[in-house]
């Protein structure tokens, strides 16, 4: 194997080794480890992660960074907190995505008309939103302990969170997208070479308008299975997702430069990070620890992906 096709293999299932190692190493270590109720409690934990890291994928792929998915999930919650305590409870949980789309496409059409970086201004719209959070829920938690509200987080179906069956309704939905739609094509061409596509016909600044769009109404999908299950809308609700999701995003082997990428890596990606978090606190390991090998394995992916794309 050429060092070209071992750095692309690496690209593509790093990933896998190391959930693979992971796996094997902590199943070891603690028997509470491989139980189908710790397994399942993972994947339920880190559905919203994972749907907003869905999503991400396809605003990276097509060049963008979105770092007010965080925000959104803010509003998404409070929204949904605020009309299910005031109008209706299900109307709540289903208007908050669309709230997110909302407010994604708005930042499709700031990065777009502005020509403005979309890290600058993502930067900027997540302090508006922030700030609507606040304004929105007075700085105070809203507490919705309505059972026709906290369904859709607590609840199963055939033994399965609900959490995890809307995961994964939705990653297979965006993988159809990616691959099998011209939007998905389209979104690859403009990662690829956003000249060449302009010169094919593409209307690129659509093609990123929709990705910001989708990532929003993710955002606001995560935020409502988040705030059913804890029957809390807040404003601070969701800081730091958006670096997690990138960060799942980048080790799935999704190219930082844009042009390539894969909805099940980021899925991977997620249940990576999740393991190394799990794995921790099963074993009662020092928390500096931890975020030190997640600094790691993130670095070393981001410097596999850039010596890929130098070659």
């Amino acid at each position: 194997m050429t060092r070209a096709q071992t750095l692309t293999f690496l690209q593509n299932y790093a990933v896998l080794i190391l959930i693979a190692i992971l796996m094997v190493a902590l199943s070891l270590l603690s028997d509470s480890f491989l139980t189908g109720r710790n397994l399942l409690n993972i994947l339920n934990q880190n559905a919203p992660l994972a749907i907003m890291a869905s999503a991400m994928t396809l605003v990276i792929i097509a060049g963008g960074f979105d770092l007010s998915v965080s925000a959104i999930f803010a509003m998404g919650s409070v929204t949904a907190a605020w009309i299910a305590l005031n109008v209706n409870p299900y109307l709540g949980l289903a208007l908050a995505p669309f709230v997110g789309l909302a407010l994604g496409y708005v930042n499709g059409l700031a990065i777009t008309f502005l020509r403005v970086h979309s890290f600058l201004a993502t930067i900027a719209t997540a302090l508006i939103f922030k700030g609507i959070a606040v304004a929105v829920s007075d700085g105070r938690l809203i507490s919705v302990r309505l059972d026709e509200f906290t369904w859709l987080g607590r609840g199963k179906f055939l033994g399965v969170f609900n959490s995890v069956w809307i995961m994964v309704i939705f990653a297979l939905a965006l993988t159809f997208l990616l691959t099998r739609t011209t939007l998905g094509r389209r979104i690859l061409s403009v990662g690829g070479n956003e000249e060449a596509a302009i010169l094919s016909g593409i209307r690129t600044d659509r093609v990123k308008i929709a990705t910001f769009a989708i990532a929003g109404f993710a955002a606001g999908l995560a935020a409502i299975i988040s705030t059913s299950r804890v029957a809390l809308g807040q404003a601070t609700a969701g800081e730091g997702l958006e670096l997690q999701a990138i960060a799942a995003v980048i080790l799935g082997g999704t190219s930082i430069y844009g042009g390539q990428g894969a909805i099940w890596r980021s899925l991977a990606g997620v249940f990576l990070l999740a393991l190394v978090n799990n794995g921790f606190n099963i074993l009662s390991a020092d928390p500096f620890y931890r975020d030190l090998t997640m600094g790691l394995i993130i670095l070393a992916a981001v410097g596999i992906s850039a010596i890929g794309q130098r070659r």
